[in-house]
């Protein structure tokens, strides 16, 4: 059986290289495995991609039962993609106001 090309494999290979350097796993990092299982499983191609998603789940020792039941917690504690950190958000309007008050 031929492999197929899946359009979004660039763009993936640099999100797994970038979780292959997380050392710890961040809740992000997890989060990022998970979406891409989903998106990989069954897929009849991406064979570099997929190793290297089984290759992650060795490193940080999980299984997939134990990624989803982390990821579930991270999603249920309110986790949101890009979501910006508090301290971060209150930094900027701080600075902000203090350059308009000046």
């Amino acid at each position: 059986m031929e492999e197929q090309n899946h359009p979004l494999h660039a763009a993936d290979r640099i999100v797994i290289d970038r979780l292959l350097a997380a050392d710890p796993p961040a809740d992000e990092h997890l989060v990022d495995l998970a979406r891409l299982f989903s998106r990989y499983d069954g897929f009849p191609g991406a064979s570099d991609l997929r190793d290297d998603l089984e290759r992650l789940l060795r490193l940080w020792g999980l299984d997939r039962d134990q990624l989803n039941q982390r990821t579930r917690a991270i999603w249920a504690a309110g986790f949101r993609p890009g979501a910006a950190p508090m301290a971060e958000a209150v930094g900027s309007g701080f600075d902000t106001a203090a350059a308009e008050g000046a």
